[in-house]
């Protein structure tokens, strides 16, 4: 043991005495591991993002929304059962769609319908701009929401539709920022609505909002369903304005006159009595088998005409999952690549030293040193090159991780494995790279060695 802790002094005094060396021999190990550390960093955080989106789109739910009248043109222009449907009437999304779809198909848990009307929000001289939802309790399960504060909906509120309502966290914060909300006043156009319950706060990503049909929670008011279509507007009534062609979004409620927008793009989706339907189905492994279901329902149900698009959110997460997935692997094969390179330098920098030293190899082998003390000492070297290149680069992967997300927003999440990893690939590639080398001091002949000038 006393000769190997000899042998590993000589190695670290031949390491300080040629510090720029040594350092340049290094460079390569250290950006390979800072670049691995990093790209797993990013990978994590894409993964947990994929979860994240998954926990806010509930589990194993299928989403059916109205489609755009200019989607059903398109459809109709490219075949002839889209022109002969085009020429049928559809009643459009509806409510009945929603019961029929929780009382006939068994494999479907829960079913929530929803309507959603932007309106002007009133409350104790606070106005804000935001939406009205009506929905049912199934909603808050099947997104896996809760209540920070309050209640939920009870059986009378949702039968005879009361004028009661659930707030979001971020309206709540806009319109009651010092008080409780609990018992207090709404105005939501016209019509005024009591809160009984507050959201807990729940964070929704603007991509997801647009790609996956979910509404920012924080900024919306619920109320029962029944209370939006009773209240406010049923889009299914045909009233005199319909017919003689006038708007469609003007309803009159006790001599006043209120105005309200679809959250729709436009007024073509207004035959529409509600905007979306969420189907949360009992087993991920029936979601296709349910949705197929579903759309061939729905189509005979709407006389042919499909007038609805059907989206399954966690197939398109984890289809979304797999291609970060393989972008990752990628980067990190790139990233890899980075410490062959850095071993390479090793082995370049070892074989050049070994030419360098071949009188002090002879003079060591003359003193005593046999062939395999030879091998430990230049093994050593590349050896301890390799571990400081990686302790460097631990932390210069740690500093990108963080950099990235600062400038780019990006969510890094550096892992305990990721730095394992590379750790042990650098001494790895520093033990196998400075192997050839030491080997090659080790085989010259001592009394050449002591020659050479």
């Amino acid at each position: 043991m006393e000769r190997k802790l000899y042998i590993l002094a000589i190695a670290l005094e031949a390491v300080f005495a040629n510090k720029f060396r040594s350092m340049l021999t290094a460079l390569g190990i250290i950006f390979g591991v800072a670049a691995v550390i990093a790209m797993l960093a990013i990978g994590n955080g894409a993964q947990k993002e994929i979860l994240d989106q998954m926990k806010l789109v509930g589990v194993n739910n299928i989403i059916i929304m109205p489609k755009s009248q200019s989607k059903m043109e398109e459809a109709a222009k490219d075949d002839e059962k889209g022109k002969q449907a085009a020429d049928k009437f559809s009643p459009g999304l509806s409510l009945m769609d929603a019961r029929s779809i929780q009382e006939v198909i068994p494999s479907v848990a829960k079913v929530s319908p929803e309507v959603v009307y932007e309106s002007p929000l009133i409350s104790e001289g606070v106005s804000t701009y935001g939406k009205v939802s009506g929905v049912t309790p199934d909603f808050f399960d099947v997104f896996n929401l809760s209540l920070e504060t309050g209640d939920m909906f009870n059986e009378e509120q949702l039968r005879f539709g009361k004028a009661v309502c659930i707030v979001g966290a971020g309206l709540k914060a806009k319109l009651f920022p010092q008080t409780s909300p609990i018992g207090k006043f709404v105005k939501c156009g016209n019509v005024w609505l009591q809160v009984i319950g507050v959201l807990e706060n729940r964070a929704v990503s603007a991509s997801l909002s647009e790609n996956m049909g979910i509404s920012d929670y924080n900024n919306q008011i619920y109320a029962p369903i029944q209370t939006i279509l009773l209240r406010y507007r049923d889009r299914s009534v045909v009233t005199t304005a319909m017919i003689r062609g006038g708007s469609t979004s003007t309803v009159s409620f006790g001599g006043g006159m209120m105005s309200f927008s679809s959250s729709s793009e436009s007024d073509e989706d207004a035959s529409n009595q509600i905007d979306k339907i969420v189907v949360q189905v009992k087993e991920t492994s029936l979601i296709n088998q349910t949705s197929e279901v579903i759309q061939r329902m729905l189509t005979r149900r709407h006389a042919g005409v499909e007038d609805f698009e059907i989206k399954v959110p966690e197939l398109l997460l984890k289809q979304e999952q797999r291609t970060k997935d393989i972008f990752n692997i990628v980067l990190g094969a790139i990233a890899s690549i980075s410490l062959i390179v850095g071993g390479i330098g090793i082995m370049n920098i070892m074989l050049a030293s070994v030419m360098e030293r071949t009188k002090e190899i002879g003079i060591r082998m003359a003193t005593g040193a046999t062939r395999k003390d030879v091998i430990f000492q230049f093994l050593s070297e590349a050896t301890m090159i390799s571990i400081s290149g990686g302790i460097i680069g631990i932390f210069l992967g740690l500093a990108l991780a963080r950099i990235i997300t600062e400038l780019t927003g990006i969510l890094t999440i550096v892992s305990i494995a990721s730095i394992v990893i590379s750790f042990g690939v650098s001494a790895t590639v520093g033990i196998i790279f400075g192997y050839m080398p030491a080997k090659k001091a080790a085989m010259q002949d001592p009394v050449a060695s002591l020659r050479y000038e």
